[in-house]
């Protein structure tokens, strides 16, 4: 970041993977997102969002501790997939 001082960091995100080691468990994907914000936050204070989950694990996410969560199909309802 030290190197792009037109950019901010303000935190993390990510979504609950599908595939790989935590496939299916997105409590876990969403705690292991809180370590690293964690560890981030000790370098760069001003980095406190996180952003995890979506409209069918949201409780998770806010249950591990995100700030922000994405609720576009609780919302909007189901929509058409691109392509």
């Amino acid at each position: 970041m030290d190197a792009a001082p037109g950019l901010r960091l303000d935190g993390l995100m990510t979504v609950a993977p599908l595939a790989g080691e935590y496939a299916g468990r997105q409590r876990a994907a969403f705690d292991r997102l809180m370590d690293l914000s964690t560890a981030l936050r000790t370098a760069r204070p001003a980095a406190n969002m996180v952003s995890a989950g979506m409209s069918a694990d949201l409780e998770e996410a806010v249950a591990a501790g995100a700030t922000h969560v994405r609720v576009g199909t609780a919302v909007l309802g189901v929509r058409p997939k691109l392509g």
